[in-house]
């Protein structure tokens, strides 16, 4: 080795030990720092120090620092973890709503097969006393957590009927609730299998296998995979149901991160279950982490039409680490990359659209990558379909009454006065239930602006502020009094985008969570337009 060579390799291996010291040297100096600041202030401080919350905050404002999904999780959360991870719970399996806090508690939405519906509970009825403790002064919070619980304990609940009116001691035997990643399986047609899927938790591929076998025998020869708001989750469920269309042993997704025990290449390593089925994938901003590595290599392969928009951008693995006194840090340690090579990491994630989803990213800062037919695709931030469908964005008013509980609110009452509806298939809202429904919207609390209204607002403060206001009074008085639409005659104009959503909240409160997708299937016009179009050559 010439006398150079060793020059080079020397400067290299010091430069690399000067760095290593130089990172455990600052570690080590801030933690000194910390430490000696806790201690000055937990004796020099006027009042007793809340350490335990300024830890907290700065643990928080720490990690916050890094990404959005590197988080703390302390012992009391686990629960909250384990619901993440897996989208299961120790409870009575109901939704519950108790607008005052002096008021009884509503079962709102009980889920099919969970003890409260073997219990006899339905929407409607009022919770008064959780195992002898009232209600009343107690948070929606508060009640959630004393019907939690350990699987296999038993709890008293004192409940007044809806349709009786009578109150009764309900007995129930906590079970655990899982949350299923697959809502519905089912056909759209003679020919389309459909399946929405919401989340990646632990075997949810064996569940998508069963749904697509159950499609086949009812004659599905195409299949329409959503997996529109799905945020993902656990990557090996999404290697599993990538390996139902392609190949044994193919690779689906390559993570690589700063330690080498972080690299890893994930296969399939199962016989597939068909590898010729004609395939949409529907994605939207809302299509993030595990959803993008199952478009992406779907797409790399030339497998799947992806239709929709584009996804959400998330390109960062994941994992969990224990911690003292049982906490866990959930760090990101990988970022990961598809087969053709792309990472969906949006390139700067900390500037979104107000959806979340990555913003307009020009082809000068994307590198382009080849599909296994020669397609090209590029990185840079989400998977970009190769159909795009946009759905209509509702209007703000409409997304005020749902964000307010008004449809939530409504639909109870409407239960209330309903005994019974037709199938989903037959049901539909009446004008007469619309104006229902009017007639108790109007009453309510709630920001009814149009977006026009809003800007004009906003407009009219800019000018008071420049001094502008006074001048143009006139102008804004008149421009003003055309966009002050009556709260009345707004509800009325966005009749045929409210209707859907309320006919969504009543139907699950009858026939369950299911029955919400197929009355949404009803009016999915991005559903209906990606049926309609070309897909890609494969």
């Amino acid at each position: 080795m010439s006398k150079k060579i060793i020059m080079l390799a020397a400067a290299v291996l010091c430069g690399t030990v000067a760095f290593g010291q130089s990172r455990n040297f600052n570690l080590g100096k801030w933690t000194e720092i910390q430490k000696a600041l806790l201690q000055e202030l937990n004796y020099s401080y006027v009042d007793t120090l809340p350490v335990d919350r300024i830890e907290r905050v700065g643990v928080d404002a720490m990690l916050e620092a890094l990404d959005p999904y590197t988080v703390y999780i302390p012992e009391e959360e686990n629960e909250d973890l384990q619901m993440m991870l897996n989208r299961t719970y120790g409870g009575v399996g109901a939704v519950i709503y108790k607008p005052d806090v002096n008021g009884y508690v509503s079962i709102n939405e009980p889920y099919e097969g969970s003890p409260a519906h073997k219990a006899g509970l339905v929407c409607g009825d009022e919770v008064m006393e959780i195992d002898g403790v009232s209600v009343i002064g107690l948070t929606t919070q508060e009640c959630s957590d004393r019907m939690k619980g350990t699987p296999g304990t038993k709890l008293v609940l004192k409940v007044k009927k809806l349709r009786t009116g009578a109150i009764e001691d309900v007995n129930i035997t906590r079970e655990r609730i899982h949350l299923p990643d697959v809502e519905y399986v089912g056909m759209i047609n003679d020919t389309t299998g459909y399946i929405y899927q919401s989340g990646f938790t632990e075997n949810v591929s064996q569940v998508v296998r069963e749904g697509i076998k159950s499609l086949k025998e009812q004659g599905m020869k195409q299949l329409v995979y959503d997996l529109r708001g799905n945020g993902g989750g656990i990557l090996q469920e999404a290697v599993q149901i990538v390996g139902l269309f392609v190949p044994r042993g193919s690779l689906v997704v390559t993570a690589k991160g700063r330690n080498p025990s972080d690299n890893h290449e994930y296969k399939t390593n199962s016989a597939p279950l068909d590898t010729e089925l004609p395939i949409i994938v529907l994605t939207d901003g809302g299509t993030a982490s595990a959803s993008e590595i199952v478009s992406g290599a779907l797409q790399d392969y030339d497998r799947a039409t992806i239709m929709g928009t584009r996804t959400y951008g998330k390109g960062l693995v994941q994992s969990i680490r224990p911690l003292p006194y049982n906490g866990q840090l959930k760090v990101t340690t990988a970022k990961y990359y598809t087969p053709s090579g792309r990472c969906v990491q949006a390139i700067d994630y900390s500037h979104r659209n107000e959806d979340g989803s990555v913003g307009a990213i020009p082809d000068s800062l994307t590198t382009e990558f080849k599909t296994a037919g020669g397609r090209t695709v590029r990185d840079g931030g989400g998977i970009t379909p190769d159909v795009i469908i946009r759905s209509d964005p509702y209007s703000r008013l409409t997304v005020s009454l749902s964000y307010s509980g008004i449809l939530e609110q409504y639909a109870l009452e409407f239960v209330k006065k309903h005994a019974s509806i037709p199938a989903v298939e037959d049901f539909h809202l009446s004008d007469a239930d619309y104006e229902d429904f009017v007639a108790f919207a109007k009453n309510k609390e709630f920001d009814y602006r149009s977006s026009a209204k809003t800007y004009f607002d906003q407009m009219t403060r800019e000018l008071e502020s420049d001094g502008l206001k006074e001048s143009m009074a006139d102008q804004l008085e008149a421009l003003n009094k055309a966009l002050d639409i009556d709260k009345e005659n707004y509800l009325r104009l966005k009749k045929d985008e409210i209707v859907p959503l309320i006919e969504e909240e009543i139907v699950v409160r009858y026939y369950f969570q299911e029955a919400g997708i197929k009355l949404r299937i009803r009016y999915d016009d991005q559903l209906k337009k990606a049926l309609e179009s070309p897909r890609i050559s494969l």
